[in-house]
This record gives C-alpha cells, sequence and structure tokens, in this order.
C-alpha cells in the first residue's frame, strides 16, 4: 500500500462541533478538501452560512446546523441528521469550547505579570465556572456519547477532543474554569478510548497551545498580543488554523489505526519552556 493510500478519507462521514470558525474550521476544511462529507455544527447562525456557502461554492460537500452543546437533546437529533444525510458517521470532532476569561495574573509588563483581581479564586462566580464547565467539559461528553451510539454498531470510527495546553501545563493567566475543564477532558478521552477500543474506535485528543481564533473575544488576532507570545514559543510565531490541518486528517485516517488515548500537543515547543 502506497502511504498516501493510509490518509484518504474520501466519503466519510464527518461531524464538528464548534465548526464554524477557528480551529473546528480548520478540521472541517481539511476533511472536506480531501473528499470527506461534513457536518458543521455550530451556536453561531451567521457564522454557519457563512462558512457553508463558502465551502460548498469551493465544491465541498459540507452542511451545517445551529447547535448549541450543551442542549444534548438538539446535539443527539443533529447526529442523527448528518447520519440520515452521510448514511454513516466516520469522524467526529469534539470541539465546541468557550474561554473562562482571564485568571490570577494578567499579560508581560516589562518583566511582571500583575494579578488580576477578577480571575482570583476567592472572586470566582459560580455562573462564570458553570459555563465554562458546560461547555468545555459536559458537551464533550454529550459529544463522545452521541459519537459512540452510532459508531459502536458499525465496529468503526474516529473521535477527537480539542483540549489544551492548558490540560498539561499550569498557565496562571488563565482561567481556572477552562484549565480543569480540558485536563478533564483529556482524561475522559483515556476512559472513552479504553472502552471503545474494542470496538476500533479511536479517540484522541489535540491539545493546542496559543492558535489565531475567536476564542476569547478574539484577541488572539491583536498583533500586539501575538508578538508578546511569539517571544515566549520556541519556535518564535504564534499557531494558525492551516497549522493543525496535518494532524486532524492523521488522526481522522486509516494511517492512525492503532493510536488511540492519546493527547498531542501541537504548540511550537511553548509547552517544554522558553528558549532564545
Amino acid at each position: 500500500m502506497k502511504i498516501a493510500e493510509l490518509f484518504k478519507v474520501q466519503g466519510y462521514g464527518v461531524i464538528v462541533t464548534g465548526g464554524a470558525s477557528g480551529l473546528g474550521l480548520g478540521y472541517a476544511e481539511a476533511l472536506a478538501e480531501n473528499g470527506a462529507r461534513v457536518t458543521l455544527l455550530d451556536v453561531h447562525p451567521q457564522r454557519v452560512a457563512e462558512e457553508t456557502k463558502r465551502l460548498r461554492s469551493a465544491g465541498l460537500d459540507v452542511r451545517g446546523e445551529v447547535l448549541d452543546v450543551t442542549d444534548h437533546a438538539a446535539l443527539d437529533a443533529a447526529f442523527e441528521h448528518a447520519v440520515e444525510a452521510y448514511g454513516r458517521l466516520d469522524v467526529v470532532f469534539a470541539n465546541a469550547g468557550v474561554d473562562s476569561g482571564p485568571g490570577f495574573v494578567g499579560g508581560w509588563v516589562g518583566s511582571e505579570r500583575p494579578r488580576v483581581a477578577e480571575g482570583s479564586l476567592e472572586n470566582y462566580t459560580d455562573e462564570r465556572w458553570d459555563r465554562v464547565i458546560d461547555i468545555n467539559l459536559n458537551g464533550v461528553f454529550a459529544t463522545l456519547r452521541a459519537a459512540a451510539r452510532h459508531m459502536k454498531p458499525r465496529r468503526s470510527g474516529r473521535i477527537i477532543v480539542t483540549t489544551s495546553l492548558a490540560a498539561v501545563k499550569c498557565e496562571g493567566a488563565i482561567g481556572a474554569a477552562y484549565m480543569a475543564a480540558k485536563a478533564g477532558a483529556a482524561h475522559l478521552v483515556e476512559n472513552v478510548a479504553l472502552e471503545l477500543a474494542a470496538y476500533n474506535i479511536t479517540v484522541n485528543a489535540i491539545a493546542p497551545g496559543f492558535f489565531i481564533t475567536n476564542i476569547g473575544g478574539g484577541h488572539a488576532k491583536n498583533p500586539a498580543v501575538q508578538q508578546t507570545v511569539a517571544k515566549h514559543v520556541p519556535m518564535h510565531r504564534v499557531g494558525f488554523p492551516d497549522d493543525i490541518k496535518g494532524l486532524a486528517l492523521f488522526l481522522s485516517s486509516p494511517a492512525s489505526s492503532y493510536v488511540t488515548g492519546q493527547q498531542i500537543v501541537i504548540d511550537g515547543g511553548w509547552g517544554l519552556g522558553e528558549a532564545d
């Protein structure tokens, strides 16, 4: 077999939550551009409409549906709709997520990082905590459950969860709820991978570092923020959605058939420490 054959996803049925922007859109593009049939699930109606139209106009087989992953009944129904449309479900990206606001320290001011009262533990509200956990952890659980219901009877499938470098590396600038949710999702990946391995279903996680997305109100798109972060990344740059497409294709394809329960960090080396 030629190596290229291992990466074929032609005709695959794919679902991407949070699929109308950022990394989710990158996943969707990577699969659709290689012949997969992709459903974008996203909470933002305008983004769903615009990106579905754009991808279809490029000749790609893409459909969209507006969805909030905290509505588990609606999520289950969206999976049914996708399977009805494609006749199969091969790959699911559990990607939908939100940030949790500031952590207990802010950005660098010279060599100092000032404390942020809003992000301190004693000021953390129940509402802020619950919202992030509900989307970033409970939403992942509901997505994994829906995927398993369709994949187990076929005894085949690929599930990829977007976690974060924050799942493995403490960072004071990241809100506590986000870090807890992503770490929980990473451990859930291992547990579900163990359970579904007997059904030839792989479950893995992609753990991005600093990428240019809409999360956090789009602050990552600020050139000044990018320049500041890049100074602390060994590769001296931030990540873009295109940087993640190869990994997404690998984990979706037969090339990764013996890889499960893994969390693959993609961060330009940021998690390793700083280097000149």
